[in-house]
């Protein structure tokens, strides 16, 4: 296991951060609680792009090949669109086939949405093996269907293998499942890529390597984990809880992680904050 990293601040000022992706020389983040989706580049240069209208919430974020915006809607089973002319309108109403909230979202090279539904469990009842959280795939024009099911609240997702293989985040569960993935986009060979006990993970973030980046909130650190569970790096966030990680930066090489600044009851009570912070790691997206 490599030494200790530390990390640096970026960012702070912020309701509830999640759902990180880099792109053209930014980080792009919902704030959840904030109602909005922000960038920010390496020197710390904030900007928000878009507020969700009516008590609209972001989540998981994406893009399209050309690079139209794509972004979950919490308050509502949606996957919204932000047009080049500013307008927000639904790219795909989810209704008839969510299973409880919506959560992340990974967008593929072809525009083709995976957006995980958490199921209808509560954090304080026993957890089942399975849960009944499902995988939707949203095609580029809005079509969606059920690509996996039974799964225990999936959140972050990372596709790994040249697009081959997705895993996804079973955060109740303590583990990460994978999947091949067919050229339809299909999902299919369900099988444990990862047990993560005693840790967990929220969001995740796939490096060049195939070893993954895993937001671990209980145990408020960042582990990089490859395929079987071995942990061969550990970044430790101090008292706050991490819930998101994205590779990015000019070389690929720095991990942004986002967390939380507060309990369980201050996020119940939308009073809780969040931040960002970078570290260099050695291997890079």
């Amino acid at each position: 296991m490599t030494g200790e990293r530390r990390l640096a601040p970026l960012l702070d000022g912020l309701r509830f951060a999640e759902g990180p992706r880099w792109r053209e020389d930014r980080l792009w983040f919902s704030d959840i609680f904030a109602n909005r989706v922000m960038t920010v580049d390496e020197a710390g240069r904030a900007e928000v792009v878009v507020e969700l209208p009516d008590g609209g919430r972001p989540s998981g974020l994406g893009f399209l090949p050309d690079g139209r915006l794509l972004l979950v809607n919490l308050a509502e089973p949606t996957v919204l669109r932000l047009e080049p002319s500013g307008e927000l309108v639904v790219h795909a109403d989810l209704g008839d086939l969510a299973v409880g909230g919506l959560n992340d979202m990974l967008v593929d090279d072809l525009g083709r949405a995976y957006v995980g539904s958490m199921g209808t469990h509560k954090n304080s009842e026993p957890r089942p093996l399975d849960g009944d959280g499902v995988i939707i795939l949203v095609e580029p024009d809005g079509a969606a269907r059920v690509v996996a099911d039974r799964l225990d609240a999936p959140n972050g997702p990372a596709l790994i293998a040249d697009g081959t293989t997705y895993v996804v985040a079973e955060f109740p569960s303590n583990r990460l499942t994978a999947y091949d993935r067919s050229a339809d986009g299909s999902l299919g060979a369900r099988r444990v890529w990862a047990d993560l006990e005693p840790a967990s993970a929220d969001g995740i973030w796939a490096d060049s390597e195939g070893a993954i980046w895993t937001a671990s909130p209980w145990t408020r650190e960042c582990r990089r984990i490859t395929e079987g569970g071995k942990v061969t790096d550990v970044i430790d966030v101090g008292d706050k809880m991490p819930l998101a990680c994205a590779l990015g930066g000019a070389d690929g090489r720095t991990l942004f992680v986002l967390s939380l600044i507060g309990d369980t009851q201050a996020v119940l009570d939308r009073t809780c904050t969040s931040v960002i912070e970078t570290a260099r790691v050695d291997v890079p997206a």
